[in-house]
């Protein structure tokens, strides 16, 4: 009796989470034997705020990337010269 928990960031449609425990089955199924009324998968989706990596969260890696877009896209930051292709 496989019981397969899997911690995810939130964020995943539905669908996504769907086709992830199919394949889960599937692999419990294929790689042991696993009968498929006998495997129990667990999905814990994770607040961004609550899930960190290198003393930073998935939310404030996310705010970083949109500051550092909108400093990237700002006119005041295009090259001026014209681009050699």
């Amino acid at each position: 009796m496989p019981l397969i928990e899997v911690s995810i960031a939130r964020g995943r449609t539905p669908g996504q989470l769907r086709a992830l425990i199919d394949e889960l089955h599937r692999a419990a199924e294929i790689s042991v034997g696993a009968v498929p009324e006998n495997t129990t998968v667990i999905i814990r989706e994770i607040e961004h705020e609550h899930w960190s990596r290198g003393n930073q969260t998935i939310a404030e890696r996310n705010a970083e990337a949109q500051v550092a877009a909108h400093t990237t896209d700002s006119p005041a930051h295009t090259a001026a010269e014209p681009r050699s292709h």
